[in-house]
């Protein structure tokens, strides 16, 4: 599990097979939680973006940037083939988090 100030890649939705966001964080709970109140303008909050259907825990913020960068070029295929292989009913996780 994630915890507080671990350099985290995720991705948000808001239905099975909706809209996706891919972000990196060191604080999974408290970005997610963001999230899910509106507390930060932007795509997420316009879409309503707050289930967390995936996540990757990294070594350092670098790699997780690196690696969010990289995310956000793949097409959709790719992306939900990575969610449906850790979360195939695309379940909320922040429940396990918080």
């Amino acid at each position: 599990m994630a915890r507080e100030f671990t350099p985290v890649v995720y991705i948000i939705t808001d239905k099975p097979g909706g809209r996706l966001y891919v972000g990196s964080t060191t604080n999974l709970v408290q970005r997610i939680w963001q999230h899910k109140t509106g507390a930060v303008a932007g795509y997420s909050k316009r879409y309503g973006l707050k289930r967390l259907v995936w996540y990757e825990v990294h070594g350092s913020m670098e790699e997780a940037g690196l690696r969010e960068r990289r995310m956000k070029k793949w097409n959709r295929a790719w992306k939900v083939r990575r969610i449906e292989g850790l979360n195939p009913s695309w379940r909320d996780l922040y429940e396990d988090l918080a």
